[in-house]
């Protein structure tokens, strides 16, 4: 056969292809990721866990807290391999395909990068890869909301294409990515800039806290402002829940403590607020509006009538 007995150059039959591709690279790519993370986890000495503890910083969270984070990345993934194959709606597909695309595929494979080069203490180039990732994920994001924008009428559409991907962005923009490059900082700079301490020396934490406070503040007010005008009920969550793994991870200087404690409480309060704001004003828009009175209309004054024909043999009789 010369040719395949089906029009290459048709959109329907590209994005057909395109679909079959994603149905077999992401779930090949988050198996890779997993295996991955486990043996650079469980069997490489020292593993990723080990290599936090021997370059801490201000901001180096507890690592049981970022595992379970990072186990729900992957079950959240399996659903949107799920959704892959038996998606059926035209929305749904365009968004996995046009919107997501490839570069879940590529997150993936760049985490996987990553476990390695963290394990290996090649700092620069986990910087560049956690960079990588959170290019990609920021396009994919973008393009769902722009373009694929969540709705109540596809909640499967809500909770396996949109959730894992802004759940997989917010930890490397919000702390994987600042605590790859505050490890770089402290090694190549350590005497002028102070951004990692010894391990043997924990003391040592509090002699340069400024670094980190400005990385949580920054990371968190983006959160906040993302979770109170879009009431972004994953950004919440994930923004909260690293907080916790940063301030239960003890010592930590004051000013980044106080920060992340008062963000946890923040983030919460300002989704709740945001949601109730939103029914609110709901409601408000919803009211119905009754038809003025005839006394309102008239300015209170009684109606007036007209002349009116009278009838001469109702009132005169008969002639």
């Amino acid at each position: 056969m010369d040719t395949l007995p089906v029009d290459m150059s048709s959109p329907v039959v590209r994005e057909y292809l395109a679909l079959i591709r994603l149905q077999v690279l992401t779930p090949l790519s988050l198996l890779i990721n997993i295996a991955t993370v486990f043996v650079c986890t469980v069997i490489v000495k020292p593993s990723i866990v080990g290599v936090m503890k021997l370059y801490p910083t201000s901001i180096s969270p507890q690592p049981a807290w970022v595992a379970t984070y990072v186990i729900m990345i992957y079950v959240f993934q399996v659903g949107y391999c799920l959704l892959l194959v038996f998606a059926r709606k035209v929305e749904t597909k365009n968004a996995l395909v046009k919107a997501v695309g490839l570069s879940l595929v590529f997150a993936n494979w760049a985490m996987a990068f990553w476990a390695i080069a963290w394990v290996l203490q090649w700092f620069l180039v986990s910087t560049i890869l956690l960079g990588i990732i959170v290019a990609l994920l920021v396009y994919s994001n973008i393009a769902l909301l722009v373009y694929h924008a969540p709705t109540h009428t596809r909640p499967f559409d809500m909770a396996l294409i949109h959730a894992p991907l802004r759940f997989f962005m917010i930890l490397p923009l919000s702390l994987m990515f600042p605590y790859s490059l505050l490890c770089v900082l402290g090694i190549r700079c350590h005497v002028t800039l102070g951004l990692s301490h010894s391990p043997d020396h924990p003391e040592e934490y509090d002699r340069y806290p400024w670094s980190g406070f400005a990385v949580v503040l920054a990371a968190n007010l983006v959160g906040l402002a993302v979770i109170l005008i879009r009431r972004d009920i994953i950004w919440a969550l994930a923004a909260t829940w690293i907080c916790v793994s940063i301030w239960t991870a003890q010592p930590k200087p004051a000013p980044v403590f106080i920060t992340v404690v008062l963000f946890t409480v923040l983030h919460p309060i300002a989704l709740l607020s945001a949601l109730i704001y939103d029914q609110l004003s709901h409601r408000r828009q919803g009211g119905i509006a009754l038809p003025p009175d005839d006394a309102d209309h008239d300015g209170g004054q009684p109606e007036r009538r007209g002349p009116r024909e009278v009838d001469a043999e109702a009132v005169w009789g008969p002639t």
